[in-house]
């Protein structure tokens, strides 16, 4: 647990820098530009998402650090696998980085909030995350200040930026695969019980997020190319973020559990999602109109 507690947030913070890579403060501009698809993607993401997890996780009635490790799940912000699921599947990318870039912010302040509440209420307020500064300022650390380090190499050598990209990416993935399978090997005993748990709720949670990111927004009446950006946005859950809270601030692997069962679910229930909806025809519909 000592190593995955040392080497996940660092594999944490390399992600995160090589997402700061691929951002540019006009990413963050670019809200303007999007108004509508943007509130209620984040809308979507911050209030309706956690609470349809906590309806989830009430009716299955889950153990308590399982619960907990649900609900953080759905605090995570989206996954930086949208942007590469949205390109594929006909969304609108500069939306995707736009959400990405909020969320990533965003993250600082509703990951602790959520993730205290739901221990307040399912496990008696042990082991909080979000009133404890100390706690909240690692989640700054390794999310946040990467971020805005890797805005800051890409915004003074961009050539650099690009060449580091695939690389950085290439690293963190080697770490993160070491360490997950590290802290499953210590639970492997429980791990078979663990997976038969979270496994349907962590499917219908993954359906129910893509459902949600998809046909909010055209409710609303934004633009389809941009609902199935946030389809994906809202629908990729950032697991590797939960993982890392869950480890190295909560010093909890059975916590860890529904992210890393999520982690490999979303990759088939995204691409189900895409192709269903590269499928549909572009006739206007209804729902069709201005992302204004």
């Amino acid at each position: 647990m000592a190593l995955a507690g040392t080497l996940l947030p660092v594999a944490l913070a390399i992600i995160m820098f090589g997402l700061g890579l691929s951002l540019a403060i006009s990413d963050f501009r670019r809200v303007i530009v999007y108004p509508k698809a943007t509130v209620v993607a984040l809308g979507c993401q911050i209030l309706v998402l956690p609470a349809i997890c906590f309806g989830l996780v009430v009716v299955f009635d889950l153990p308590a650090a399982l619960a907990v490790g649900m609900m953080l799940l759905a605090a995570s912000p989206g996954g930086t696998t949208a942007n590469l699921y949205s390109h594929l599947f006909g969304g609108d990318v500069a939306l995707n980085v736009t959400l990405t870039a909020i969320n990533s912010v965003l993250a600082v302040v509703t990951l602790p909030l959520v993730t205290n509440l739901s221990l307040s209420y399912f496990d008696g307020g042990s082991g909080t995350l979000g009133l404890q500064f100390d706690k909240t300022l690692q989640v700054v650390a390794i999310v946040l200040v990467p971020v805005a380090i890797g805005m800051a190499v890409r915004a003074m050598a961009p050539r650099f930026a690009e060449r580091m990209n695939t690389p950085v990416k290439i690293a963190s993935a080697i770490i993160l695969a070491l360490v997950i399978a590290g802290a499953l090997l210590q639970e492997l005993d429980h791990l078979g019980g663990y997976i038969r748990s979270v496994g349907l709720i962590t499917l219908a949670f993954s359906v129910i997020s893509l459902a949600v990111g998809y046909w909010a927004p055209r409710l609303a009446g934004v633009r389809r190319d941009q609902a199935i950006a946030s389809c994906m946005e809202i629908g990729i859950h950032n697991a590797t973020l939960s993982i890392a809270v869950a480890l190295s601030l909560l010093n909890s692997p059975q916590m860890a559990v529904p992210a890393a069962t999520y982690g490999v679910l979303m990759f088939f229930t995204a691409a189900g999602a895409g192709f269903l909806l590269r499928s549909r025809t572009a006739e206007p519909t209804p729902f069709e109109g201005s992302s204004a």
